[in-house]
């Protein structure tokens, strides 16, 4: 049950949904559960929410002008024309809690490969929860 919860939490802290998994991967380490399954689980879990934000990146964008779609012309402008200026490689930085989620919907937009946007969103998310659980464990 435990790696469920890590699994979900990491997953929704990855999409636009106002999760934060480091709280479930801070308490999992509180019990018997194993640090390599919490980080691989974490890091598969916040991964594969990422590729939902690409998904919606690469299909919805025709939607920008309506109501609901979740950012404004301004911020998707924004964020492309960052993107445009640094590249693939902010997607290293996918992990941030603030703007993360835009770089991965942005990479949808702008059409980056999924196996390159796997590749390097995994590896920032992945080194990301390493430093987390390493710290919870040193600090705990």
């Amino acid at each position: 049950m435990t790696y469920w919860l890590i699994f979900i939490s990491a997953f929704g802290a990855a999409t636009l949904l106002p999760f934060y998994s480091e709280f479930a991967v801070a308490a999992a380490l509180q019990t018997e559960a194993s640090p390599l399954w919490i980080w691989a689980i974490a890091s598969l879990g916040n991964t594969l929410g990422a590729v939902v934000n690409w998904l919606l990146g690469r299909y919805l964008i025709h939607f920008q002008d309506r109501r609901w779609f979740p950012f404004k012309p301004n911020q998707l402008g924004r964020g492309q024309a960052w993107f445009n200026r640094y590249g693939v490689w902010t997607l290293l930085l996918a992990w941030l809690p603030i703007g993360g989620d835009v770089l991965t919907f942005i990479a949808g937009v702008m059409r980056v490969p999924l196996w390159l946007f796997v590749l390097l969103v995994g590896l920032g998310k992945s080194l990301r929860y390493a430093v987390v659980i390493l710290t919870v464990l040193q600090v705990f």
